[in-house]
């Protein structure tokens, strides 16, 4: 019978995941409990993802702001500290604001602009152009920047950043100034001991840093790599991909999660006889074209995956195929013609001008957004995606 179908994507309802929960047992159940509703059978390189959120909740992985205010005062003193380049969030920074304000007495904070890493503005680009400011070499301070733009509300949380986040630091008893930079060595003509909360440009930020004079430099990757008073910890990551759990604490990334893929595709080897691809995944990589928000403020997209999602896609564009090689043929044996080149490709398509206009991104990203879309961040309840076919091409 002829296959009509391609890729197809189910959002699995689960239990809710606490701590000490089995959540390799877990995830098995609920595949296999969602095949026996749904009547899909499995199949070799079927891919089961499940969101970081509920692995680090198995495995109570959270901190307190006072963790990381005991951490911030081991590793800078009562010095001034330059707060550099945070993403703009109520989720993601404002408690981590708080704990490093409790563990310091005064605070620089440089918010880069006209956004931040992720794309949240303070302010639309076209404004720096109506007032001549040029985000690039420009420095502003708090009274320049209102001057210039007035109060801006965030198009999505309605929030007006700057004052939320001053607000946080001195409510926590420490002094606050706010300054508008993008470049970092800014921060070094007001103190040489900085914590950058950047996610993915933060190694070069470091750099530049210390390449320039900064006495102390650290990033959220640097904090809460091990535990504090028995608190959770990411060491590969510290505080990034940490979300807001409580007024007070945080959930951090998962820990250790390649023995936990691993055992889920063994355990669904051993009761389905198939080889299942499993992944952790985190933020999609995406971009909202209308708020100009990057999705990405994990700072991977998939923290562990098995080893049949190494790669990128190895594809020909069909279009480019029926509009070059075979613009000739009709129907059939249009089909047939492109069917036996697919068969035939080669194994490595870069450069290749049939394979123009396809996605030269790593498959643990793409499979990572599709989940993150499919799950979405509300109250879906599917934590677990169960996706078929996605390797399969128009030959099968």
């Amino acid at each position: 019978m002829e296959n009509t179908v391609g890729t197809v994507v189910r959002g699995l309802r689960g239990p809710i995941i606490n701590k000490g929960d089995d959540i390799e047992q877990v995830v098995v159940e609920t595949v296999l409990n969602a095949a026996k509703n749904e009547g899909f059978s499995f199949k070799n390189r079927d891919i089961v993802t499940i969101t970081e959120s509920i692995v680090a909740r198995a495995q109570g992985n959270y901190a307190s702001i006072d963790d990381i205010a005991e951490d911030i005062k081991a590793k800078f003193g009562d010095e001034t500290i330059g707060v550099i380049f945070p993403i703009l969030s109520r989720n993601r920074f404002a408690n981590i604001l708080r704990g490093i304000a409790k563990g310091a007495k005064s605070i620089i904070l440089m918010l880069s602009y006209p956004s931040d890493e992720v794309g949240n503005q303070l302010v639309e680009i076209d404004e720096l152009d109506v007032r001549g400011v040029n985000p690039w070499t420009d420095t502003l301070t708090e009274a320049e920047f209102r001057e210039h733009f007035g109060y801006k509300k965030h198009r999505f949380t309605g929030i007006d950043y700057i004052d939320y986040y001053r607000e946080l630091i001195e409510a926590e008893g420490a002094t606050c100034e706010v300054i508008f930079s993008n470049n970092p060595k800014t921060i070094l003509t007001y103190t040489k001991h900085v914590l950058t909360s950047d996610i993915h440009s933060r190694f070069r930020t470091k750099r530049i840093l210390t390449d320039n004079g900064a006495e102390t430099v650290y990033g959220l990757d640097d904090i809460l790599t091990t535990s504090i008073n028995g608190s959770g910890f990411n060491e590969a990551y510290g505080l990034l991909g940490s979300n807001k759990a409580t007024e007070d604490t945080l959930k951090l990334f998962p820990n250790n999660c390649q023995p936990i893929v691993d055992g889920i595709q063994a355990k669904l080897k051993e009761l389905t006889g198939k080889t299942i691809e499993v992944m952790v995944y985190g933020d999609g990589a995406f971009k909202d074209p209308v708020g100009k928000i990057w999705e990405l403020a994990d700072p991977v997209v998939s923290p562990a995956y098995t080893s049949g999602l190494e790669g990128t896609p190895n594809e020909v564009k069909l279009k480019y195929l029926a509009d070059n090689n075979f613009s000739h043929l009709r129907g059939e044996e249009l089909k047939q013609s492109i069917s036996e080149y697919i068969e035939n490709k080669k194994e490595d398509l870069v450069g290749a001008m049939e394979a123009q206009g396809t996605t030269p991104r790593r498959l643990t990203d793409l499979i990572g957004s599709l989940s993150d879309l499919t799950s979405g961040s509300g109250d879906k309840g599917t934590p677990i995606v169960y996706i078929q076919g996605y390797f399969d091409n128009y030959t099968n």
